[in-house]
């Protein structure tokens, strides 16, 4: 018997609540569409219920052992993992382990993530998210035709560098961490654009929108930390570069670019190496 794979068994008698299949398999009644007869073959998806017995259903997920999918995150537990539905009747754990250092960018409920099903060192079904070399062998080939164009896909990596995602027409990009605000969570869907297209047929992506749109979001953004900090910040245009991307998520030169237009539209000053809310 291989858990997390679909099988043929055998149905050796019926009871009350359901079928005992060969080698003492339980196989749910509800889990039955018609009825069954003993000596009848059966092909059922097994898995683990929570006491750890091995049962059995008529459910066939696409998400198997070796057999990647995408399946949807329907609850986090802190320290432990997220659990993802399959399809069967019951959640499956992708553990912590398998999942960025910190939480914050832990997939939230409603999010996909890319996955097989593995078993741990105790034999539990678990689910395993798609590696980068995975994916680096299974996309498409991008071309120039895609500059500048949108693009939407699911993040599958994400660190302090940046984030991977996966397009919906299979192409691979690259969210370089200037190219977004904020680090976007595993399993998350994000839209953005292209920016560049790559020799080895993957894309860069921004995050961010246009020059113009973006410095009205930046000059908004300066201004409730203003609001926020009773009309004063500790920031100018000689800040440290490292200090505006930590508070603000943008480079120093969006920095200087958003600080021009509030001075030009008299929202701020600056002076005593501070930005003053007029």
């Amino acid at each position: 018997m291989k858990v997390g794979a679909t099988q043929t068994m055998t149905v050796i008698r019926q009871t009350e609540a359901g079928y005992i299949l060969q080698n003492d398999v339980f196989l749910p009644i509800q889990m039955v569409k018609s009825d069954l007869t003993s000596g009848e073959k059966v092909d059922v998806f097994l898995y683990n219920d929570r006491k750890g017995n091995i049962v059995a259903t008529t459910n066939h997920p696409s998400v198997q052992l070796d057999e990647y999918d995408w399946a949807e995150v329907i609850e986090i537990i802190s320290g432990l993992g997220v659990f993802v539905d399959i399809g069967i009747e019951r959640e499956i754990l992708v553990s912590y382990d398998d999942l960025p250092m910190f939480e914050s960018v832990w997939p939230a409920k409603g999010d996909m993530l890319f996955v097989k099903l593995a078993t741990d060192k105790k034999g539990r079904l678990i689910a395993a998210p798609a590696s980068e070399r995975f994916f680096a062998e299974h996309w498409e080939l991008a071309s120039e035709g895609l500059l500048n164009q949108p693009i939407g896909g699911r993040v599958y990596h994400t660190d302090r560098e940046g984030a991977a995602i996966i397009s919906e027409d299979g192409y691979r990009g690259f969210i370089h961490h200037t190219e977004r605000k904020q680090e976007p969570r595993l399993g998350e869907w994000v839209e953005g654009r292209v920016i560049g297209v790559k020799e080895d047929g993957t894309v860069n992506v921004s995050l961010r929108p246009l020059k113009r749109q973006s410095m009205k979001e930046d000059a908004d953004d300066i201004l409730e930390h203003l609001e926020q900090n009773g009309g004063i910040i500790h920031f100018n245009d000689k800040s440290d570069p490292e200090d505006i991307r930590g508070t603000f998520g943008i480079s120093k030169a969006a920095f200087k670019r958003a600080l021009g237009k509030l001075m030009k539209e008299e929202k701020i000053e600056q002076r005593d190496g501070k930005i003053h809310l007029i």
